[in-house]
């Protein structure tokens, strides 16, 4: 190695309190805690462990660490470890403190934004946890480094006292506790278990060789070495691991996963992708682990590669020959599931939610990586290549079908307010802004929706039956579908782009909420999974932008004399009986039709009483994964997802 070369690796590993570059302070984050984490509700409040598992997974990325450790503790505070470097505690230069001390209480304090540091860092923001610390009542940093255990407290951002030496241990690595601050998070502290362990699971995928543990200490579990329900995350394989997770429950097209992982311009690039029966197109990406569901230039980058290197080859295997249409992007995507990740050290973000990438650097470095990995598999793999060939061609004569079937469906959502489904009781009001749709399950109920509803501002559009299992439909069949046209036309998006020909337009969305809203039993659920899996493979667009509502309506209507109330749960039903005292009568709504339409308005339609829960994506590739296996052809792993949440479940006999 030469002594220029040594120098720069000295550097790179040397990592102390000259390291830590403070860029401005955090007077503002209690103050305007959405501006640092995006929102104060749930996904705020989970945000908050990420931007601390993202320091651990900083260190991993840098060949530091490779055990990180998550716990819900039973007073629902977060521990989060890791056996990297830990953070430096000597003094700061700068600062005049504990460079631990600048990076707790400092906005934009840490190594990431020293490139000698890390070459690569996850986290959406930066703002790392410092910005943990200001929202939290409590947070405890202890750090193992150097023989020495040094600790260090603080309440709401403020160090209580300065770093101080503890004890001695032959551990390195970094720890810390917090306890988000209630007058911050009002909608709840309460940490998901599922929620946190599916982006751990996902972290240990994108980041293969580092061992990820994760337990909540609220849930006892005696099979566990702990005794506490717990998890342990660790893939050899990254991608080719995690597509085979994803695409568990479709029937695969070919044998093997199509993986590669290298650098391509400097820029590190894994991919791994299969193809499978199914007719729906599913693309992750990830920049630094942050789940990019917006696209951005590396997906523009697989997009072109995958496109070209395939018809190159369909070309000149002469399959194309008897096509009497152009094939075209779309077609050789139809049942691919494929996962890009890429390391960028200067990511720009841009898109509504900063999720989409726009290094033009990126696209033609994932394009390369594409194109080498495809051209060596379909020359190494004959008879998967043809078989994936028969697909794109099979998938371009089914989407000419479905042009004209398209072409119908934007013909109707053109059209003037005449050309609105017939069934659409449609409201006064013409802002979308103040207005609401309720898709209603069945005739009765949509009569008894449209007589209780405001007309000012709420429309009604009746579902008959069960809509398209869209997750099994070809997307002829969906765009032909009745029901589904009229939901189209009554919505009044647009579809259609020239990248991607499933994009919603959203520009003339003639309501800003849509409410599902089905029957309390076994079949309305089953019914709103239908709707929710057309959404989301379909309409991502309006759920992504918060339109998507699914109604609660009540169970039960507990009487006593003059004296009645609702209840939407057993348990409710029980206390409300036991504070009447005496008998009462209760009746079990078992569908909306059974309510009369004072009651629905009063229940379930009212916006001062009604509880509407929005429908979000937390995790795509999760959902992905569960509409696949609720909706999907293979039985098994369905029935053990029921058998495992049946306890959650309101199923009639």
């Amino acid at each position: 190695m030469s002594e220029e070369a040594n120098k720069d690796e000295q550097k790179k590993n040397n990592y102390s309190a000259d390291s830590i570059q403070a860029l401005e302070g955090m007077e503002h984050v209690r103050m305007r805690p959405s501006m640092y984490i995006g929102d104060v509700g749930v996904r705020g409040l989970h945000h908050l462990v990420y931007e601390v598992v993202d320091n651990s997974i900083d260190e991993a990325m840098g060949g530091h660490c490779d055990t990180i450790s998550v716990a819900i503790n039973e007073d629902n505070s977060i521990t989060v470890r890791d056996n990297g470097r830990g953070i430096p505690v000597d003094i700061h230069k700068k600062e005049g403190v504990s460079a631990l001390q600048v990076v707790m209480t400092k906005i934009g304090a840490g190594g990431k934004f020293d490139k000698d540091s890390y070459k690569v860092s996850g986290g959406l923001h930066g703002v790392g946890v410092s910005c943990v610390n200001a929202l939290s009542t409590h947070l405890k940093a202890t750090v193992f480094r150097n023989g020495t255990i040094y600790e260090q407290e603080y309440e709401k951002g403020k160090a209580q006292y300065p770093v101080k030496s503890i004890g001695e241990t032959e551990d390195r690595g970094t720890e810390v506790t917090f306890y988000p601050d209630d007058s911050i998070f009002t909608q709840t502290t309460e940490f998901s278990y599922e929620t946190l362990s599916n982006r751990m699971r996902e972290l240990a995928y994108l980041n293969k060789g580092v061992s990820i543990t994760m337990t909540d200490k609220r849930k006892k579990d005696k099979e566990s070495p702990s005794g506490f329900l717990e998890e342990r995350f660790f893939s050899e394989e990254g991608l080719k691991e995690f597509i085979k997770f994803l695409d568990g429950n479709r029937e695969p097209l070919i044998n093997g996963v199509i993986s590669m992982e290298g650098e391509k311009n400097g820029i590190p690039v894994e991919v791994a992708m299969v193809y499978n029966t199914s007719y729906t197109e599913n693309l992750h990406s990830y920049v630094n682990n942050i789940n990019t569901h917006e696209g951005g230039t590396h997906l523009s980058g697989f997009r072109r590669g995958l496109t070209g290197t395939l018809k190159k080859y369909a070309d000149a295997s002469g399959m194309l020959d008897k096509l009497k249409f152009e094939i075209q992007g779309d077609d050789f995507r139809e049942g691919l599931t494929a996962i890009v990740s890429v390391k960028v050290g200067e990511p720009q973000f841009e898109g509504q939610t900063k999720t989409k990438l726009g290094n033009r650097e990126v696209s033609s470095a994932v394009s390369q990586a594409v194109s080498e990995m495809l051209t060596n598999y379909l020359e190494e793999n004959p008879e998967d290549a043809k078989t994936i060939i028969q697909k794109v061609v099979l998938a371009a004569t089914a989407r000419h079908a479905a042009t004209k079937a398209r072409e119908m469906v934007q013909r109707k959502t053109v059209m003037s307010i005449g050309g609105l489904p017939g069934k659409l009781s449609d409201c006064s009001d013409q802002n979308p802004e103040n207005c609401e749709v309720f898709l209603v399950e069945g005739d009765s109920a949509g009569g008894t929706a449209k007589q209780g509803r405001d007309r000012m501002f709420q429309a009604i559009l009746p579902l008959r039956g069960k809509i398209l299992n869209v997750e099994k439909a070809m997307t002829h069949k969906v765009f032909e579908n009745e029901e589904i046209k009229n939901i189209y036309t009554a919505l009044g998006v647009t579809i259609g782009t020239e990248e991607d020909s499933k994009a919603l337009n959203l520009d003339k969305l003639r309501y800003h909420k849509v409410v599902i809203m089905c029957d309390a039993d076994v079949d309305g659920s089953h019914i709103e999974t239908l709707i929710l899996t057309f959404f989301f493979r379909y309409m991502r667009e309006l759920i992504e932008g918060g339109h998507v509502y699914i109604a609660t309506p009540p169970l039960y209507l507990v009487k006593k004399g003059q004296k009645k109330r609702y209840a939407w749960n057993d348990q409710e039903r029980d206390e409300i009986a036991e504070s009447f005292n005496g008998s009462v009568g209760i009746q079990r709504y078992k569908g909306l039709g059974e309510m009369n339409a004072e009651q629905l308005w009063d229940t379930t339609m009212n916006p001062e009483f009604r509880t509407l829960r929005q429908v979000t994506i937390d995790n795509a590739t999760e959902t992905d994964r569960v509409f696949s296996m609720l909706m999907g052809d293979e039985v098994p792993p369905r029935r053990e997802f029921i058998e495992k949440n049946a306890v959650y479940a309101n199923i009639d006999a």
